[in-house]
């Protein structure tokens, strides 16, 4: 498979996604932002010189993180990043590779993405702290400054990209970026516990072991059908994904998901592998009986079911 370019302006965050505000005053923000995600359409093996690596395609979703700065003001007690840890080691990896001083001023945050729950939300905490401070300083970091950040920081997916792409967690290497790009249309709901996400990767490697086969011919199946952009056979890899997880962190209602693909129409089920959202998938965006129908089944499991548009 081609590895990709990352002096190709495509994957650069030049779409403006750093921005700049001045409110007539002294003052002035910069902000950044970066999506999450819904969990996975597919995570599984990759065979890099005879090692199984942790690889996955992020299923990307309308939902954000943002950091700002407000320059000049003074740092408090409520300073949104005493807590986020990964965020101030981003910092401090982007002011050293850059040879710059952060000016004065007061971080803030806003996340629409659920912590714990496989939306991606710690990673795009991090790239929308980089991209504010790319902001900051009239700078855009490529992909592989910012795969270089989070390397040293967690393992990860590859928000940071505008476009699907098979991605090695761990290693934080992009391993094929795909030129299709499908939007489904998901129904899902959060079965509640909260994930750590670092304490998985012993437990996948160990099943990747034990069941190779199955998993090498989903992520074939899987790069093949981005590949025709076919967006029922991706959907029916996400499923098979979603059963191959079950393994590792099981979901209580994968099971009854299952039973009732064909009933409520789905072209697919998917999870956050190492998350707790799991529902259905779509390529055309059901309408209000179907929603309705789908909000009850959901209400009869004890959840709430979500509507949300995927993709790019």
């Amino acid at each position: 498979m081609p590895s990709i370019d990352f002096a190709d302006s495509r994957y650069t965050p030049a779409a403006c996604p750093n921005f700049s505000w001045h409110a007539g005053t002294e003052e002035t923000i910069s902000s950044g932002i970066c999506h999450g995600t819904l969990g996975e359409l597919i995570q599984g093996p990759y065979i890099d010189n005879g090692a199984a690596q942790i690889s996955l395609i992020s299923l990307p979703v309308k939902k954000y993180s943002c950091m700002h700065f407000t320059h000049g003001e003074r740092a408090d007690n409520d300073n949104a990043l005493a807590t986020k840890t990964k965020c101030q080691q981003a910092i401090a990896h982007y002011l050293a590779r850059h040879g710059k001083e952060l000016p004065p001023g007061t971080w803030s945050h806003d996340s629409e993405l659920l912590e714990g729950k496989g939306m991606a939300s710690s990673t795009a905490d991090i790239v929308a702290t980089i991209r504010c401070l790319d902001a900051i300083f009239g700078l855009t970091s490529c992909g592989e400054s910012i795969s270089a950040t989070l390397r040293a920081i967690e393992r990860s997916d590859s928000v940071f990209l505008e476009t699907y792409a098979l991605y090695l967690s761990a290693r934080q290497q992009i391993v094929q970026c795909f030129g299709s790009a499908p939007t489904f249309h998901a129904c899902y709901i959060d079965e509640g516990n909260r994930i750590d996400t670092e304490k998985t990767g012993t437990r996948l490697l160990a099943l990747y072991q034990e069941r190779l086969t199955p998993y090498m011919a989903n992520l074939d199946n899987a790069v093949d059908a981005f590949v025709r952009n076919d967006p029922a056979a991706i959907a029916a890899c996400a499923t098979v994904s979603a059963v191959l997880g079950q393994d590792v962190i099981p979901k209580r209602n994968l099971g009854v998901l299952l039973k009732n693909q064909a009933r409520y129409g789905a072209d697919g089920i998917f999870v956050a592998h190492t998350g707790s959202l799991a529902g259905y998938l779509f390529i055309h965006k059901p309408g209000p009986t179907q929603m309705g129908a789908l909000s009850s089944f959901f209400r009869g499991l004890g959840y709430q079911g979500r509507f949300v548009q995927t993709g790019f």
